[in-house]
């Protein structure tokens, strides 16, 4: 890497506002610290605003409000945005479809003649596997589940409008007004929300943020929003990697137990350990009791928890809700009927 691109990558990387030490410096970019002095010298000469902390915790940081202006993409900086374009198109929504497009466009005009035929063919020789069904609990009215057509391709047009509402919000700081249907319960009254990030899971979007009140809760939301009005930067430390790993569905189910039926139900220490692993089920409450693991969540569907049982086998039964365990005992009953020794299904 020559120098005038090491000096740019210097610079963006600054430009995230954090105190970058010429240690973390030299390393990212394989040279010797006094190299690295050099290069934050040139950019001072420059005019651009390199401002020193000393300290243990001290490095290199922009002068607040500095603007960087517009810079020239390499070809393979402008292949990586592209292959990124590529990969947003195999999610069922994406943000700002049209302004995507536009982005593509400027993109490839930026790349020689024949790295940009190539690139122009790129969606056909590469793919992105989309994110499969989930048997044990799929979401009411999932998309996923229907057929396409003219009525699914119009509820993806409009499920990304209501992401680029997300983010338009989030980008203005500004506050907006949420109803929230849920197929749990009756519709909620509209609330204020301070919106904080979005999160991508499972190829769907949900916006994370703070309804308005003191002590409110950080909540998760997939719904339409409506702008409402605007609020002052605030200064806050969210960040939304510390909610990935579904560290936002523990908290989630610990509230759903309070609000639907609460199931328990007792297994195995090797059933457990299975459900443990699950990206839903691992973040229920398991606890021991009588040399037995109990799982409690809150569950308001009991063919969602028939089909756990049945999945999980002998070792598991369903202590609560009461109601259910005859239902489930039924059920049981009619698959060993079914499977029972000379009974031919043909």
């Amino acid at each position: 890497m020559n120098k005038l691109d090491r000096s740019m990558g210097i610079l963006l990387l600054l430009r995230g506002g954090r105190v970058v030490s010429a240690t973390d410096l030299a390393a990212r970019f394989e040279v010797s610290l006094r190299t690295v002095y050099r290069d934050i010298e040139s950019l001072s000469l420059l005019g651009v605003p390199v401002l020193a902390e000393m300290g243990r915790t001290g490095g290199f940081r922009l002068r607040d409000g500095y603007f960087l202006p517009p810079v020239t993409l390499g070809q393979e900086e402008a292949t990586s945005l592209l292959l990124g374009l590529i990969l947003m198109r195999r999610l069922r929504v994406m943000p700002f479809p049209k302004e995507a497009d536009f982005a593509e466009r400027k993109l490839l005009a930026a790349l020689p003649q024949d790295i940009r035929e190539t690139m122009e063919r790129a969606s056909r020789f590469i793919g992105f596997e989309r994110v499969p069904v989930d048997l044990l609990h799929p979401e009411e009215g999932d998309p996923q589940a229907a057929r396409g057509g003219e009525d699914s391709a119009a509820r993806g047009r409009a499920e990304s409008a209501v992401v680029g509402s997300f983010l338009r919000a989030l980008l203005a700081r500004s506050r907006v007004t949420l109803t929230y249907h849920s197929p749990y319960r009756e519709k909620e009254e509209p609330r204020e929300v301070e919106p904080l990030g979005l999160i991508w899971d499972r190829d769907r979007w949900y916006l994370v943020g703070k309804p308005s009140g003191e002590g409110a809760r950080t909540r998760q939301w997939r719904a339409a929003l409506a702008p409402g009005r605007s609020m002052p930067p605030l200064d806050s430390d969210f960040d939304a990697s510390e909610l990935l790993e579904r560290k936002w569905l523990r908290g989630a189910m610990e509230g759903w137990l309070s609000t639907s039926p609460a199931a328990r139900i007792a297994m195995t220490g090797e059933q457990a350990e299975r459900l443990r692993r699950d990206w839903f089920y691992g973040n229920a409450r398991f606890e021991a009791s009588g040399g037995r693991i109990v799982m409690s969540y809150g569950e308001s569907r009991l063919e969602s928890v028939l089909a756990l049982v049945r999945w999980l086998g002998p070792g598991a039964e369903l202590l609560e809700p009461l109601e259910w365990r005859p239902l489930v005992a039924a059920s049981l009953r009619r698959m060993l009927a079914d499977h029972e020794e000379g009974k031919s299904s043909g």
